[in-house]
């Protein structure tokens, strides 16, 4: 995952909502959204390394992750970050423990961010700094540098999300479009509002949208997650370089 957004209302009927971009080379195998057969795991599945980058179990386990852009600190030979959201999901732990039992080891990873709810508390984890970080009530967002951290399209994200739940405050999750259309927005921001990761401006700037379209890189997935009291929604829809190539809704 590059780009998540979520509003998160503990002691509502609807306590998770969250959306997300996930973008990946397009030559990396993937499997679309599905229910894996050996896990209780809702999730799309990276074929090359085996885990994922964002998945439900049941109405009261998720999980998500991004990776961090440090140029400065990436390894070949590092293990893959989306085995932390498949070991979530597959566990019991809460979600501190969790956290708690990942911080020692945090380092040998390539630089993340992890976002966990275990039907009770949300809660964040830097890796660069081995940091839980508490979430507060309402809507956060995370990308490519650490929680809220005010990317252009972080804040342009969030910003949708907030009047996305005012004007659907009495519809619940009537317009899905709406959302998808947030995580569709493709205009780069100006180059004066740019973070500085070391990367070349021209490559700052196309990935600087919500949505990402490049001839060999992109945005892959775009995903809702409604999480209710006794139910869930999950619901991707997948994407090549060429555009849409499918969708997939799973509702338990």
């Amino acid at each position: 995952m590059c780009l998540i957004a979520w509003n998160w209302q503990p002691d509502t009927e609807q306590p998770l909502l969250l959306i997300a971009n996930r973008d990946e080379f397009y030559a990396r195998p993937t499997r679309a959204l599905h229910r894996w057969a050996d896990a209780p795991i809702s999730a799309g599945k990276d074929l090359q390394a085996g885990g994922t980058w964002l998945g439900i179990a049941g109405a009261g386990r998720m999980a998500a992750l991004t990776n961090v852009r440090d140029l400065r600190n990436q390894r070949a030979d590092a293990p893959s970050r989306g085995a932390l959201v498949s070991d979530f999901l597959n566990g019991h732990t809460s979600a501190l423990q969790y956290l708690q039992s990942i911080a020692p080891n945090a380092a040998q990873f390539n630089p993340f961010n992890l976002l966990v709810y275990d039907g009770k508390a949300l809660l964040g984890f830097e890796s660069q700094g081995r940091q839980v970080v508490n979430l507060g009530r309402g809507i956060s967002a995370v990308s490519n540098a650490g929680f809220d951290t005010p990317w252009p399209k972080l804040v342009a994200l969030k910003n949708g999300l907030h009047d996305w739940t005012s004007q659907n405050a009495q519809r619940q999750m009537q317009d899905e479009q709406g959302l998808f259309a947030l995580l569709a927005q493709d205009q780069p921001a100006p180059d004066a509002q740019l973070p500085d990761t070391g990367l070349p401006l021209d490559r700052e700037r196309a990935l600087s949208s919500a949505f990402i379209r490049g001839n060999d890189y992109g945005t892959r997935a775009s995903s809702l997650v409604m999480l209710r009291r006794n139910s869930a929604r999950f619901v991707e829809r997948s994407f090549d370089a060429r555009g849409l190539t499918g969708e997939v809704r799973l509702d338990s």
